[in-house]
């Protein structure tokens, strides 16, 4: 019988700390339920690299890439199903990095929304906009923009590209993304575009699969996407059951009393429902249905339930493969090597197509 190749589907995590459930509902379930799905030929890495930017303390990094690894496995990544590997170990990553750069053009990097929010330029510049003169928030804008640029890592600016290397390095046909990650992915398709129209067809335009739920936001600011670097507004995912009811408990709420999915007017009660529903399985709808009539505190209460029930499983799982290194550094070893087996060859035609290979 004729051996039908999949499609390839490619995506990482940054190891910069623990994972929370926005994390784990946004990318890390969605992994595994389309690894499990087997329609695809999944390649999911420790994006180690990209880490990097952050400036991250070697200790604290080495750590956070075990733990990230021991993440992966705790929720149902299978080596047996999907190369999983570290991005570092890879050096086709940054070899094409380096030839994509010769293509990207400025300007659509300075044009990146996420470069600019980690710059924290636009909102400088927005609030400036409002409470200043056109010809003095102008001048102010300037200075600003130049002396923010002079403390922001050329990596923050290139990060886009990198991530395009890591997607088209493996000929991935789809990449699993959340809304925030479309303009890096539209760089992606355009830059390999680019190097096809220059140097003949070599690489394939991924299209984005989205995420089932949408961005989950802070307990405490529901405005906010939720962040590690607020920790009081996060449920990350190894806090103990007791500490996610008590985080839960005391979310913020919105006024009134009805439990509705109504994310412009009651954005805090919509994003609890969101998060019960990633759980539970059970559509917005039906939880409306349930809770109705039911006060806020009964609800955050069956929430804190619900969540603390669902990763009992991964807790446990957590601690067996942490207190397993070396299994761990073995399994991302040997993932690393399907996946450099792979981006070699890839490598080696991009080089022979620009004229690299004599």
């Amino acid at each position: 019988m004729m051996n039908i190749m999949k499609p390839i589907l490619v995506s990482g995590i940054q190891p910069s700390g623990k994972l929370h459930i926005g994390n784990y509902l946004g990318a890390l379930k969605n992994f595994v339920d389309l690894q499990n799905s087997g329609k695809y030929q999944c390649y999911f890495f420790i994006a180690d690299l990209h880490a990097l930017t952050e400036n991250p303390d070697p200790k604290d990094l080495r750590r956070n890439i075990i733990d990230l690894a021991a993440d992966f496995f705790a929720a149902g990544l299978d080596p047996k199903k999907s190369v999983i590997f570290q991005q570092s170990q890879i050096s086709a990553h940054p070899e094409l990095n380096w030839i994509l750069d010769t293509i990207a053009p400025m300007g659509e990097l300075m044009r990146m929304t996420q470069f600019k929010d980690k710059a924290r330029l636009s909102g400088i510049k927005a609030e400036l906009d409002k409470n200043m003169s056109d010809t003095t928030a102008l001048k102010i804008r300037d200075e600003i923009e130049e002396l923010q640029l002079d403390f922001t890592n050329v990596g923050l600016f290139g990060y886009p590209v990198l991530m395009a290397a890591d997607i088209i390095l493996y000929d991935a046909a789809f990449v699993p993304v959340g809304d925030d990650q479309d303009q890096h992915l539209e760089l992606t398709r355009s830059l390999a575009r680019k190097f096809n129209t220059r140097f003949g067809k070599t690489f394939i335009e991924p299209k984005g699969l989205h995420t089932p739920t949408p961005r989950v936001m802070s307990l405490k600011h529901p405005e906010k996407k939720m962040s590690k670097s607020q920790p009081e507004g996060c449920l990350f995912l190894g806090d103990e059951p007791e500490v996610i009811k008590e985080k839960l408990k005391r979310a913020v709420t919105d006024s009134g009393s009805e439990i509705k999915f109504d994310p412009a007017n009651k954005a805090a009660i919509s994003n609890l429902l969101q998060i019960y529903s990633g759980v539970s399985g059970k559509s917005i709808e039906s939880l409306e249905k349930q809770f109705t009539g039911q006060t806020y505190s009964a609800f955050k209460s069956a929430l804190g339930e619900e969540v603390a029930n669902y990763f009992a499983d991964f807790r446990k799982k957590k601690k067996m493969f942490g207190a397993k290194q070396k299994d761990l550094k073995a399994k991302l070893a040997s993932g690393s090597k399907k996946a450099n087996d792979a981006a070699s060859k890839k490598l080696k035609a991009v080089k022979q197509n620009i004229g690299l290979t004599i």
